[in-house]
């Protein structure tokens, strides 16, 4: 048995022996979840791919680091989901990459916000928060409903997601572009928000 000592007095050993450690606690924790069908099935028929005008709507919201200041995950705690809903399952999240849960709540968790406000709520609140929600200390995205996309990336993102295992036909593909062609960013913004938590609804 190695004597702590040199391990502790020699840098390089130590740096290597930890490495060793996180790398089996990782593969012990992380690998079994690679094969739960918990993690890797879609919780219930109503997690669906994100159509093209919300998959083009996913990319604005982390364009814009929207992400940085909303979660997409809720807690199992009581106080969580009084306040937001369910708490968050992985077999919502099986057609997210990247998965967006994060941490950091400057606003509050999206995670169950699909179909809690109307379209038209959404459309003020993104041009000036605080025409919703006074205290907000939100800023506004004004240029989204200015902006215009025109689809000529919108198919390539959907068959890269389909060599990750999103089921996306060649149909879906094929129409991805007249699908979002002339629509503005701020609707694909909206499309993308009023997708979210559809699979588990408020107080299920």
């Amino acid at each position: 048995m190695m004597n702590h000592a040199v391990i502790e007095k020699n840098v390089g050993l130590l740096a290597v022996l930890t490495l060793v450690a996180v790398s089996l606690g990782g593969l012990v924790e992380i690998v079994p979840l690679m094969f739960q069908a918990q993690t890797t099935e879609p919780l219930n028929d109503k997690v669906k791919p994100y159509t093209a005008l919300q998959l083009e709507g996913r990319d604005i919201y982390i364009r814009e680091s929207c992400n940085a200041c909303h979660s997409q995950m809720i807690r199992p705690f009581r106080s969580e989901t009084e306040r937001y809903g369910p708490y968050s399952e992985a077999g919502e999240f099986v057609y997210d990459h990247p998965f967006l849960w994060g941490s950091k709540r400057t606003g509050p968790d999206l995670a169950r916000v699909g179909g809690r406000y109307s379209d038209e709520w959404h459309r003020r609140h993104l041009i000036n928060p605080r025409s919703v929600v006074p205290e907000s200390n939100m800023p506004g995205f004004p240029w989204l409903a200015e902006n215009t996309l025109d689809g000529s990336t919108t198919a390539a993102k959907m068959k890269a997601l389909r060599t990750l295992g999103v089921p996306y036909t060649d149909e879906d593909i094929a129409g991805a572009a007249e699908a979002v062609k002339g629509k503005t960013e701020m609707e694909a913004l909206i499309a993308y928000l009023q997708s979210l938590g559809l699979a588990k609804s408020r107080g299920e």
